[in-house]
């Protein structure tokens, strides 16, 4: 299949015009990112989103793969001289890999088997005769021209034994037979799982699968991961196999067509065929077809709250108190300035003893004040809720926020190489409240230093393909960096890493070109930048702001190939590119038609405008303080009936975890998120939402809540089943644990004296 070929069938797949996906294959090939091609290459894709073009690259490259095994088979077969036009022809139409290798199965290179020592002891001419002569019913006088004492042969019985395992391969190396068992598999096959002997106990977490039966082509990701994460951990096991006699019947439908002896062998032949061959191979393809459907589904969920997250609203650039909770060993406090730069940090001891608590108070008062605190960030970890109603207590003025701030992965940061580069003579408690604070600050440029598996709102992120999760978590994080743009002179290493047509190495030599030579001035000055080239700075240009650059176009979204469009714009107009900026009356002066080309068309045009109407602007909601409801502060604080407050923490497929504020999760399962039929989640809630819960069950054995979003929920009723064992919705408490030591007690006078020096 050539490149046209591949440009026609993705056409045909994705319900796209030819010249639409030729164009966007061409860009790709030249070195185009998806986000540079979906926003800046509009004309020749004709308006494709990232969806679409990612969509595009990922096929391109899947048809390529099956080409580059076409061409690996072809090659193998012709050094064995073993290629014929026949054959060549059906690899040639073979669409998937899994028909290639169908095709080549009966001529790929077999360790020894029961048909190849059969074979040896020459009895596929008896195999062949039975084969071909079905109606022939003289099958014991042609097996006893075969009794061969030399061969171990030694009578017409074996004789036909063995040229049934020779005609059992065949039918399992038959191509056709393979698809059409591959379809029954998968369409009829049902998934079943049961207990493994003596672990009822340990593995109790299980119980729901214990003996589970359902369709495999129904079965939910988050049950099949679940049920692999319970054979994996050995305690359960699971087949996937359609009714035996079906597979057999069809198998008999294409192998058996006459009503002798022979025939009777035949059919012996392919009982033998798929219980000992095909019913293990095609097993094997299903449950690795179910992986690959219930890893997809699952890095989809995945994919869809990372974004979220990433694109959760900014408070801004505030001065910030940022608060790590803890108990018996305080609560590490570091207080930032407006650009999350490290000012100070202590340790307030908010929940300790009365004495303790009321010189905690003192501390935080001289804090706020010394620093001009506009912000307080307290992580959602252990003490949060105390630590909370501590700041609450200090009257502080209105206009300070008191925000509590999800933590996921804070510890992941601290002790990571990024933050030993960024806080060198720092512990990791310092470093993981500074997250804290920054998270609150700008969630995108924080949450882009963590890997995104340790975000903590997956489904089943450890069980699924790593490479796969890798791979579209990626994306997710460079389509959410690059909507949102970045300013390059503020931007740390890794948050420049995601911007289009960068890298970590080119990300890191901005930083150092911006350390040696100062801010930048220009978007002009990227050239200078060592190993950024031409390619590179076509790439990134657009999405790398300068706030206080000197040509206003420097702070927008529109591209330097366009600054000689908007400058002729701003002529026309009479006025300056400035002035063309600041004004709506000189705006409304040009006419995009006058300005459509062979290389800029409308939607180039009206993007130009937007920007230049609200140049650099931010994507992301404004940003919302959310309280939880006082006086519940854990499990045992609820009742049943209680309508609360929350934040969704993580979507499944089985519903979302709402945080309530009591130190877990609470589940709304997929049938309690609306008065009408949900199947989807992501379609009601999204993470980061704030919404308003009933619980309906507290199960404090369990450390299990249930709530509803119901207008009239049921309560205290028998909760649905999610099937999630093992499941994200416990969130991690131990943040202080893990190997995080903190500083027990840092001493009053050391305070007063490190306060008075700063």
């Amino acid at each position: 299949m050539q490149k046209t070929e591949f440009i026609d069938k993705i056409s045909q797949e994705l319900n796209l015009k030819v010249h639409q996906v030729a164009a966007t294959a061409t860009l790709l090939a030249d070195g185009g990112t998806v986000p540079f091609i979906a926003r800046y290459r509009k004309e020749q894709t004709g308006e494709l989103d990232e969806v679409a073009i990612t969509s595009i690259r990922d096929r391109l490259q899947q048809l390529a793969d099956v080409q580059s095994r076409r061409e690996s088979i072809l090659k193998s077969l012709d050094e064995r001289n073993l290629l014929t036009d026949e054959l060549k022809g059906k690899l040639a139409g073979a669409e998937t890999l899994a028909k290639l290798e169908d095709i080549y199965l009966p001529f790929r290179p077999k360790r020894r088997t029961k048909a190849t020592i059969a074979k040896e002891k020459g009895l596929e001419p008896l195999a062949q005769y039975l084969f071909e002569n079905q109606d022939a019913n003289d099958t014991a006088e042609q097996a006893t021209a075969y009794i061969d004492a030399e061969k171990e042969v030694a009578n017409a019985d074996e004789a036909l034994e063995g040229a049934r395992h020779i005609m059992a391969e065949w039918i399992s190396d038959n191509a056709d037979a393979r698809e059409a068992l591959r379809n029954l598999f998968w369409k009829q096959g049902v998934l079943s799982s049961e207990v493994m002997f003596g672990k009822e106990t340990e593995g109790a977490k299980y119980r729901d699968y214990f003996e589970w039966k359902e369709p495999i082509a129904k079965a939910p990701s988050h049950r099949v991961l679940a049920i692999r994460r319970g054979e994996k951990e050995g305690f359960l096991f699971h087949r996937i196999l359609p009714e035996a006699e079906t597979a057999i019947g069809i198998l008999e439908k294409q192998f058996v067509n006459g009503r002798g002896s022979a025939a009777g062998e035949v059919k012996k032949a392919v009982e033998d065929s798929y219980k000992r061959l095909l019913s293990h191979s095609m097993e094997a393809e299903t449950r690795l077809r179910a992986k690959k459907e219930a890893d997809t589904a699952a890095i989809q969920v995945f994919s869809d709250n990372v974004r979220e997250l990433l694109l959760a609203s900014p408070l801004g650039q505030k001065r910030m108190m940022a608060v790590d909770p803890g108990f018996r060993t305080g609560c590490k406090t570091v207080l930032l300035d407006a650009q999350g730069k490290l000012l100070f940090n202590h340790v307030l001891f908010c929940t300790g003893s009365a004495a303790q608590i009321d010189r905690a108070k003192i501390e935080a008062k001289a804090l706020v004040e010394k620093y001009k605190v506009e912000a307080i960030a307290i992580g959602n970890g252990t003490a949060s809720r105390e630590t909370e109603n501590f700041f609450r207590s200090l009257g502080l003025p209105a206009s300070i926020a008191i925000v509590v701030v999800n933590e996921s992965g804070a510890s992941i940061y601290s002790a990571s190489e990024v933050a030993r580069d960024e806080f060198p003579n720092e512990d990791i408690t310092v470093r993981g409240a500074v997250s804290i604070g920054r998270r609150l600050m700008d969630p995108l440029a924080e949450l882009v230093k963590i890997d995104p598996k340790s975000i903590g709102v997956g489904q089943y992120q450890h069980d699924v393909d790593q490479y796969a999760l890798k791979k579209q978590l990626d994306d997710t994080v460079i389509s959410c960096v690059n909507n949102v743009g970045v300013e390059v002179n503020t931007a740390s290493k890794q948050l420049l890493a995601y911007v289009a047509g960068l890298n970590e190495s080119i990300a890191g030599n901005i930083v150092a070109h911006r350390s040696e030579n100062g801010p930048f001035k220009t978007r002009e000055e990227f050239n200078q930048v060592n190993r950024l080239g031409p390619k590179a700075y076509e790439q990134c240009a657009g999405f790398l702001r300068i706030r206080s650059a000197e040509n206003p176009l420097d702070q927008s979204g529109v591209h330097p190939e366009r600054y000689p469009l908007v400058e002729r714009m701003a002529a026309d107009a009479g006025c300056s590119v400035a002035e063309l900026i600041q004004s709506n009356v000189a705006r409304n002066k040009i006419k995009l038609e006058n300005y459509v080309s062979e290389e800029v068309g409308l939607p180039t045009l009206r993007d130009i405008m937007d920007e230049l109407a609200k140049p650099g602007r931010d994507p992301r909601a404004q940003f919302e303080a959310f309280q939880f409801a006082e006086g519940i502060e854990k499990p045992s604080d609820l009742t049943l009936g209680m309508k609360l407050p929350g934040i969704v923490t993580n979507v499944a497929a089985f519903g979302a975890f709402v945080d309530v504020g009591v130190h877990q999760d609470g589940l709304v399962h997929v049938s309690q998120l609306a008065d009408k039929f949900v199947d989807d989640p992501n379609k009601i809630v999204k993470v980061g939402d704030k919404v308003e819960v009933t619980v309906t069950e507290i199960d404090l054995e369990r450390n299990r809540i249930s709530l509803s979003m119901k207008s009239r929920p049921e309560i205290g009723g028998k909760r649905e089943r999610s099937g999630r064992p093992g499941g994200p919705g416990k969130r991690d408490n131990n943040r202080n644990g893990g190997g995080r030591p903190r500083r027990e007690d840092f001493g009053s006078n050391w305070f007063d004296a490190a306060l008075n020096k700063k």
